[in-house]
């Protein structure tokens, strides 16, 4: 899969599937617009994504409140010209079981996992109606976390997102943006179309790849 002359801004850069998947992108040609809220951690991914011969560039933000969320997707624009690709990956995981939790880490990670991937859908989706299309990706890795304590503001939260996923598919199909979901331990959920790949990163590229244009709403659990 070719991704050359595409930008992904992908949120939650920094660690985990994100990570993985922005030199998953860049080996296949993309140009690598990087979010988190730590420069640490981005620094040190672009450096390798250079090394790949990739390019690639940082944005430190927290993508919970709109404001903030605006003024990403204009910098990430007027640096890159338009976003093809969004991978939306921000989340934050309390620890606290549901006796202990307060409601700041409640309403803190509702706002993050949820509020910032419908933020982040609202504000590029909108950039991209005017370009022309583009694709949505939200990651829900579940795997393990339905059955461990202090994870139901996590598991709530990215529950959310899977209901969020197909709804925003159908408002944005019209303007051409694909919305999909990957995730892991998404209950016993079948993949619809056979086709798409076991493997994470190969399955989301695969929804992103201009190929698959015909595919919308899809909700993968690897």
């Amino acid at each position: 899969m070719n991704f050359k002359d595409k930008t992904v801004l992908i949120t939650g850069a920094g660690r985990g599937y994100g990570r993985e998947l922005a030199k998953a992108f860049a080996k296949a040609g993309a140009r690598l617009a990087l979010n988190d809220i730590s420069p640490l951690t981005l620094d040190r991914l672009a450096a390798e994504i250079d090394a790949l011969g990739g390019e690639a560039k940082t944005y430190v933000q927290d993508i919970a409140k709109k404001v903030p969320v605006q003024g990403l997707v204009l910098k990430v624009e007027d640096d890159f010209g338009k976003i093809d690709i969004l991978i939306n990956y921000s989340a934050v995981e309390p620890k606290k079981s549901v006796l202990e939790i307060d409601e700041w880490d409640w309403q803190r990670t509702l706002m993050v996992n949820l509020s910032g991937a419908f933020l982040m859908t609202q504000a590029v989706g909108r950039t991209m109606q005017q370009s022309g299309g583009g694709v949505i990706v939200n990651l829900v890795p579940l795997q393990g976390r339905d059955a461990e304590s202090g994870k139901a503001a996590y598991v709530a939260s990215m529950m959310g997102v899977v209901g969020f996923t197909p709804q925003a598919a159908r408002e944005l199909g019209a303007s051409n943006v694909r919305v999909h979901a990957v995730g892991t331990g998404i209950g016993e959920l079948q993949n619809a179309v056979k086709e798409i790949p076991s493997d994470f990163n190969e399955a989301v590229l695969f929804l992103c790849n201009e190929e698959n244009a015909h595919l919308n709403g899809q909700i993968v659990n690897i």
